[in-house]
């Protein structure tokens, strides 16, 4: 099959790193999220010195609309990588063909969303706040490029091809800098660094569908398995997950500004992006996670011990981290963002310890999540929004103070996911599996040896 000859010539060129173990998979998972981290961090340093603070504020704001859009493509991810792993989606050329359907209405939506985008622009600009209108029109483009990588990064999540999936993330990250750096030396300044970003993603997604040509050759014709509508209104549940995970990542920056405000709120923001690293580990191990739950749910066996190993992997990096940030807090904030953003050093090792339980958290809602599990939605949505009502009932104005309210609430956030996590089983008649066609191998469902590792962006 197209699959094993793949397979085959990939299993000559995989770095050690990406080959062998799950836990070696996952971790080379996030290695690579650690690298498209350490080079969205080289973005954010560039494009202040190169734009200034007034027209970075602008490109920030742009990319913070971007954020708020991205939610439901990195649910949808989830969604595929699972529906791929458990086989609904078809077999070589009948995969092809679904994918092929899917890739061609995204296609044709996109360029709908930016007609409208374009001659919305100015009041897409009045929502967002700047001034650049062209910029402004790309956010919902933006929103719908993304939505197209991240069903690509699900079908090959889905297949285990972590290779691609790695690379993909590294490249997409290289490609925004390289892209918006061209288009800024064009002449086409805050308008160019941000149009950067939805550039890089339309040319990791056609890379995608090429890798996936190639594993699954080419499209039967047929008519799609699963229609990406009917996929996508079944995410709700992942959705709301991952958008509860985005307000404990990023709710108290917001408080901060309106609570203390000035150089405080941005030293604030500076430690928070260096803790979050940690964060982005827990993303790149939760891309292997997934799809492994799946595969171990399809076979009715116990999906805990996945969790298990992609929880000591974020364990194990987050150590030296937490090291750095304890010893050299402001050392470490004076070289990535200039001895003006160094007043929030002492809160950088709360910081840290807090992003670290949020990385668990991540993981072990991307964990029930791909069980299909619901219940543990309401008390998570309960502690997200009790963060930002103690953070403005308390009235701190230290630092310190104020990160460590962030770190009971995401202690409390960390235990209570756990707890739903150390019960939960990987039983496939739980799921509504039983319809499901035998286990037998298949390239989109290809088996492991019996017995037998994820968006702040």
């Amino acid at each position: 099959m197209a699959m094993e000859r793949f397979t085959a010539r990939a299993g000559r060129v995989l770095p050690a790193a990406l080959r062998g173990s799950g836990t070696a998979k996952a971790a080379g998972l996030a290695g690579a999220a650690l690298a498209a981290n350490v080079l969205a961090l080289v973005f954010t340093v560039v494009f202040a010195r190169i734009l200034g603070a007034a027209d970075y504020g602008s490109l920030a704001a742009l990319v913070s609309s971007f954020l708020i859009l991205s939610v439901p493509g990195a649910a949808l991810q989830v969604s595929v990588a699972r529906e791929t792993a458990l086989g609904r989606l078809g077999r070589d050329g009948a995969l092809t063909a679904t994918v092929g359907h899917w890739v061609t209405r995204l296609s044709v939506a996109s360029v709908a969303v930016l007609a409208a985008s374009l001659l919305l622009r100015a009041q897409l600009a009045s929502v967002v706040g700047v001034g650049e209108e062209w910029a402004a029109a790309g956010t919902v483009p933006a929103g719908c490029c993304w939505l197209l990588l991240c069903v690509m990064r699900g079908v090959l999540q889905g297949l285990h091809a972590y290779r691609a999936v790695g690379l993909s993330i590294v490249g997409e990250a290289i490609g925004r800098l390289g892209f918006g750096l061209a288009l800024v030396g064009a002449g086409a300044g805050v308008t160019g660094a941000y149009l950067g970003t939805p550039l890089s993603m339309l040319a990791a997604a056609a890379v995608l569908v090429g890798v996936l040509r190639t594993m699954t050759g080419p499209s039967d014709h047929g008519p799609e398995r699963r229609r990406l509508r009917t996929l996508a209104a079944e995410t709700w549940g992942p959705v709301a997950g991952l958008t509860l995970i985005a307000v404990l990542q990023n709710v108290d920056v917001i408080v901060v500004k309106h609570q203390l405000g000035g150089e405080a709120a941005g030293s604030y923001a500076a430690a928070a992006v260096a803790a979050k690293a940690i964060v982005w580990v827990a993303i790149g191990v939760g891309f292997y996670l997934v799809p492994e739950v799946a595969r171990r749910t399809r076979e009715s066996e116990d999906a805990r011990p996945v969790l298990w190993r992609s929880l000591a992997i974020v364990a194990g990096l987050a150590v030296p981290a937490l090291a750095i940030f304890a010893l050299v807090p402001h050392l470490l904030l004076e070289v990535a963002f200039g001895s003006d953003l160094t007043e929030a050093d002492s809160a950088l090792p709360v910081l840290g310890v807090a992003m670290s339980l949020l990385a668990c958290s991540y993981l072990v809602v991307q964990h029930l999540l791909a069980l299909g599990r619901r219940h543990f939605l309401a008390p998570l949505a309960v502690l997200a929004l009790l963060e930002p009502i103690l953070l403005l009932a308390a009235g701190v104005t230290e630092l310190v103070a104020f990160a460590a309210i962030v770190l009971c609430v995401q202690t409390a956030t960390a235990a209570g996911m756990l707890a739903f996590g150390a019960r939960s089983e990987a039983a496939g008649e739980r799921l509504g599996l039983a319809a499901t066609p035998p286990a037998t191998p298949t390239a989109s469902a290809p088996q492991a040896p019996t017995p037998a590792p994820g968006h702040g962006r």
